[in-house]
């Protein structure tokens, strides 16, 4: 970096005042910028550590430190280095629940509560493992009338699941396709819903294909609530 005469570029008034402090000395003037941790500008501490918190879940929810470290390609030791630490940035420990995916939504991260969902939860069904690819998106946890979801046969009757309070449910996943919106494979917790006389409930909605997008967008973008806390 080349030095630069100050009289040059600081106007004459601003000068005069920096010379009653440090005249005839070498100023470091930095650009402004607020000063950003290692990894912050790249995303790459960000991307660790959403990959520490997934590690974390599946390691709770039954998967070996060494299946573990063949999916990630890390040692053993840093397997257990990741699900061991102390420290509390962004450690969420993922539930079933509509609370833990309103905090993961919070934080950007609702694809991985889902992928949790539907990879750990006794409520996903298996064909819920086709919404993991990265051609779908999702929109929410929103505010959702149960009205709109088309029942294809789903009887409101007793209720269908063990929790006695909706609080324990998780968000429903509901697909929009074609201009409809369709419940993927949670039809107990939608019977329970029903049954329970629920107008609107916390939804995550499922999108795939540019077209399904567009059409959503342009008519519940602007209708529909984002939940950002329960």
């Amino acid at each position: 970096m080349k030095y630069e005469n100050a009289s040059d570029i600081i106007p004459e008034k601003l000068l005069k005042e920096i010379q009653k402090y440090a005249a005839g000395k070498l100023l470091y003037i930095p650009t402004g910028e607020e000063k950003r941790g290692w990894g912050e500008k790249s995303g790459y501490r960000n991307q660790l550590q959403r990959r520490n918190i997934m590690i974390r879940n599946k390691y709770a929810n039954g998967v070996t430190v060494s299946e573990l470290a063949d999916e990630y390609f890390l040692s053993l030791d840093s397997i257990k280095k990741i699900i061991y630490s102390k420290k509390n940035d962004q450690q969420f420990t993922y539930a079933p629940t509509v609370r833990s995916a309103v905090q993961y939504a919070n934080i950007g991260m609702l694809e991985e509560w889902i992928h949790c969902y539907m990879l750990h939860s006794r409520n996903a069904a298996p064909s819920l493992h086709d919404f993991m690819r990265k051609e779908y998106l999702y929109f929410g946890v929103v505010k959702f009338p149960l009205r709109l979801i088309e029942l294809n046969g789903i009887m409101p009757g007793k209720d269908c699941t063990d929790e006695a309070d909706s609080a324990t449910l998780p968000p429903l996943l509901i697909q929009y396709k074609e201009g409809k919106f369709y419940c993927i494979e949670q039809k107990k917790v939608l019977a329970t819903l029903k049954q329970r006389k629920v107008n609107a409930y916390p939804t995550i909605i499922v999108l795939k294909e540019t077209t399904n997008y567009k059409r959503f967008m342009k008519h519940y973008e602007n209708v529909l609530f984002y939940i950002n806390q329960v």
